[in-house]
């Protein structure tokens, strides 16, 4: 399959710079995936398209204030820094720019020396590995130090972090936010309570990948990155009782969706404890076992989250939809509009 077929021209003014006063604010679209049909909303009406007995589901990751500026400790030139991956205690996977001044035994320093590292190695996909030196609390350091890592998209500055952050994170460890979520508060979660709706919340730390566009010809070429999810006993036991009473589970953002896909493909449609890393790629032919709908942001061209979202709704249905939502100018990407698919 074509990578070309999930292309769509963007005018650069729809993607969202910075987010809305209020998170319910933004717009929804509604995608009804049997038939194609389209529906004009505000997110707050989203509760309307719920059941008593049916089951929301939320990545309660929260984002590192990841991104790190410092010098190194023998020539001062300065060194911009992007956690990626925690490999081990105090070793982290990073990006760093420029990397070509970072070689083995470097040492970077930040923040008058209240926080350095030594480059350790290369990982391999030519980041630096990076051993931290610090007194205290390592993410206790980095919240002092460090600034949020923003898609590489947004050329605005945030005033308040918590803007990229939901308003349920509470499992730091994401390069990025979980932005389907972003939209909700916590009146919404209330009313979906009083309707009868359970909340069921998963773990997916979101990696820099979900921002690559996928560069190969064919989509069964691309070479999907990982991540890292894990799922409560409460949770499991709670999606798999909303399934045995006939209820549905959707999920917010792709991040819950493929977490409950790798668990629920290994598990014959059940949900178990578990965590792991997952880099399940899901594209058109996909069969879905874990979820019945889903909340999800509008993406970027050819990227394997449009990929995703087509999957589920069908390519032509959801192409269909981002030609509606460009003439109709909805915000795009993180700090955009959301779409429900039911």
């Amino acid at each position: 399959m074509k990578v070309e077929l999930f292309d769509f021209h963007l005018p650069e003014e729809l993607i969202a710079q910075v987010p809305l006063k209020e998170r319910d604010a933004s717009r929804l679209m509604v995608l009804h995936k049997e038939t194609g049909e389209l529906q004009h909303k505000s997110f707050k009406s989203v509760i309307d398209y719920f059941h008593s007995g049916d089951c929301l589901v939320l990545n309660n990751t929260r984002v590192m204030p990841a991104r790190l500026f410092g010098m190194k400790e023998d020539t001062g030139a300065s060194i911009e820094i992007l956690l990626l991956k925690q490999q081990e205690a105090d070793v982290w996977e990073t990006l760093v720019k420029p990397a070509k001044r970072v070689k083995e035994g470097t040492v970077i320093t930040f923040g008058s020396g209240i926080l350095k590292a030594t480059c350790v190695g290369t990982s391999e996909h030519g980041g630096r590995l990076l051993q931290f030196d610090y007194d205290g609390i390592f993410y206790e350091v980095l919240d002092s130090l460090g600034e949020m890592p923003l898609p590489p998209y947004i050329k605005e500055q945030l005033d308040d972090r918590e803007r990229y952050q939901t308003v349920f994170s509470r499992e730091i460890g994401s390069a990025a936010a979980p932005t389907a979520g972003l939209h909700f508060t916590e009146e919404i979660l209330d009313q979906l309570k009083e309707k009868g709706v359970h909340i069921g919340f998963i773990t997916l730390h979101v990696g820099l990948g979900t921002f690559r566009p996928v560069s190969a010809e064919t989509v069964e070429e691309h070479d999907m990155h990982a991540e890292f999810y894990q799922v409560s006993e409460g949770t499991a036991s709670l999606l798999n009782e909303v399934r045995s009473r006939g209820g549905r589970i959707i999920s917010v953002g792709t991040t819950s969706t493929r977490t409950l896909e790798t668990i629920a493909s290994k598990n014959e449609g059940q949900y178990v404890a578990e965590s792991g890393w997952t880099n399940i790629f899901i594209y058109p032919g996909y069969e879905f076992k874990g979820i019945d709908g889903m909340i999800t942001n509008f993406h970027l061209p050819k990227s394997s989250l449009i990929m995703l979202v087509s999957a589920l709704a069908s390519r032509e249905y959801v192409m269909n939809a981002y030609t509606a939502a460009v003439k109709e100018k909805y915000r795009f990407f993180s700090f955009g509009d959301a779409m429900l698919i039911i």
